[in-house]
């Protein structure tokens, strides 16, 4: 590592545009930044040594050179929003519908490009070796962007003197000469400055006055919220930080909740759904262009279980109340660690009952029975030896080349066939299908006719744990503190220089150039100093 030596004294890192001490340009080195064509100096990193400026010799250079491009970055960030905006087209793999596998249900679902979409890793997004990548060298990016340029610039804010070359102050962008002052005119202009918050420094004659240094660290502020995020985005690949699922449960119906390793179970005990009311003059003038009622309240009120002990494959767990509540969009129930959301509905979409009545041919009553899609019991007693037998069940019914069939488990349309036996009868059967029965022979002795039916609704919810929530929190608040640190508050210094009986006065700022001129401006008032002019504009 070579070491440079300014007229000052102040020993400067290799590749160093502008001494740290007295800012004196140094020589051989002013290419890096532009300063040989350009008469303003060029101030960005106060013109201190990078690493990625500077060194382009071995791998690791070239390495640590490529990620610390704000470029690359850039391109990383977009590309990761890409994939996201993808990942959107079609459903992820834990809130597809089916019971299918992934690898058919994208194709038979959507064709070519849900097939393309599950063989490229976008049904499972979020969690892919491959988007992690992105996010982990996008993490990357950002740690080396920051480390090759907020170090170099504390250390050169941090050296900078009150007393610089005049070379330095003569090529700022604000700069004005003064033949003649007097002490009064000086110590008028720091007093003013100082009532306009700034820190006066003062070194053999020569002052710097400043302000708002802490608004040059609000990007790496910035960058230190995105990286946690960044981290709370890979920490929740953990299911010890992160565990999401989604379940389908029906009224009356217990299900395992997902991802608990079958440790709790949730009942829904019944769905509430309400519309709002036309009539109510609150709502009225909002629902008269409204064709349809417009829901107000989707709500699932649930039980959740716990298995008290573990059980052996096949036998039934004992069960333990944890909690009981409502659970509304955006209310969740919350349980040992645990969110269910409700998330999706399928109002009144799939037969719980259908009950038939059966009567003899003189219109005597037989006997009722109910079959309920979701029961395991196929037979049916009616009373003095008639009985009633499920001899085909078809969920979703449809006509296939290969005859009847399902189109899922779902019982959505349901298509029956059975038969009713009894003393002196052998066997007559009977088609159910859209609420109308059909014998199935012209000379049946018993009349069955439909007595009722009772549909149910199907909540979809979202249970979820998740422990780096605080983590996005405390990062997109350090984020949001450094674009205010940035944002509204700017670094401006004022150098004041006696050279051989005049006084050179300059002025810098990172931003807000017309702020930086009015506060000169108003400091000058009442004293003979000249006021700074603008440079780059003359050259």
């Amino acid at each position: 590592m070579k070491n440079v030596k300014c007229e000052c004294g102040h020993i400067n890192h290799e590749g160093t545009v502008l001494c740290e001490a007295c800012g004196k340009p140094i020589e051989g080195n002013q290419h890096i930044d532009g300063n040989d064509d350009n008469k303003v100096l060029n101030m960005r990193y106060e013109g201190s040594a990078r690493r990625s400026r500077t060194y382009k010799r071995t791998i690791i250079d070239k390495t640590w050179n490529f990620f610390s491009s704000v470029k690359v970055g850039v391109w990383l960030i977009a590309l990761a929003l890409i994939a996201a905006a993808i990942g959107t087209i079609y459903p992820q793999e834990e809130f597809k519908n089916s019971v299918l596998p992934s690898s058919q249900f994208y194709e038979e679902q959507y064709g070519l490009t849900g097939k393309i979409f599950y063989q490229l890793g976008f049904h499972n997004l979020y969690s892919s070796w491959w988007f992690v990548t992105l996010i982990a060298l996008i993490g990357i990016s950002l740690v080396i962007c920051s480390i090759d340029r907020v170090v170099p610039l504390y250390r050169a804010l941090k050296n900078q003197k009150a007393k610089r070359h005049e070379i330095f102050v003569r090529r700022q962008r604000f700069f004005s000469e003064t033949e003649q002052t007097s002490d009064e005119d000086r110590q008028t202009f720091m007093n003013n400055l100082r009532k306009r918050r700034y820190k006066i420094t003062e070194d053999d004659g020569h002052i710097l006055a400043e302000k708002n240094r802490f608004s040059r660290w609000g990007p790496y502020v910035n960058h230190i919220g995105l990286i946690i995020i960044l981290i709370a985005s890979i920490l929740r690949m953990f299911d010890f930080m992160h565990t999401e699922g989604y379940v389908w449960v029906r009224e009356g119906e217990t299900k395992v909740v997902p991802t608990t390793d079958q440790e709790y179970y949730i009942k829904n005990e019944k769905f509430i759904y309400e519309t709002y009311d036309r009539n109510d003059e609150r709502f009225q003038e909002a629902l008269k262009n409204e064709e349809f009622n417009v829901p107000s309240n989707f709500q699932t009120n649930v039980v959740i279980y716990k298995v008290k002990e573990k059980v052996t494959l096949g036998q039934e767990p004992e069960l333990e109340e944890v909690a009981r509540g409502e659970i509304r969009l955006n209310q969740p129930l919350t349980f040992d660690g645990y969110s269910a959301y409700q998330s999706g509905t399928q109002l009144r979409s799939e037969y719980n009952l259908i009950s038939f009545n059966v009567e003899n041919g003189e219109g005597q009553q037989i006997g009722m029975f109910e079959f309920r899609p979701n029961d395991d019991q196929r037979t049916y007693e009616l009373g003095n030896d008639y009985k009633a037998e499920i001899q085909e069940y078809y969920p979703q019914f449809e006509i296939t080349e290969n005859g009847p069939s399902s189109f899922s488990k779902f019982p959505r349309n349901p298509g029956i066939i059975f038969e009713i036996t009894g003393p002196n009868v052998e066997g007559e059967r009977y088609f159910y299908l859209n609420e109308d029965v059909v014998p199935l022979s012209d000379d049946n002795e018993f009349q069955v006719s439909l007595e009722d039916t009772q549909l149910i609704t199907a909540s979809g919810l979202i249970i979820k744990k998740d422990y780096s929530l605080p983590f996005f929190l405390i990062g997109a608040t350090i984020f949001m503190i450094g674009v205010a640190q940035g944002l509204y508050w700017h670094h401006r210094r004022v150098w004041l220089h006696p050279k051989d009986g005049k006084l050179l006065v300059a002025g810098h700022t990172n931003k807000n150039w017309f702020g930086l001129q009015k506060d000169i401006e108003a400091s000058l008032k009442d004293t003979n100093i000249e006021m700074v002019k603008d440079q780059q504009e003359k050259f």
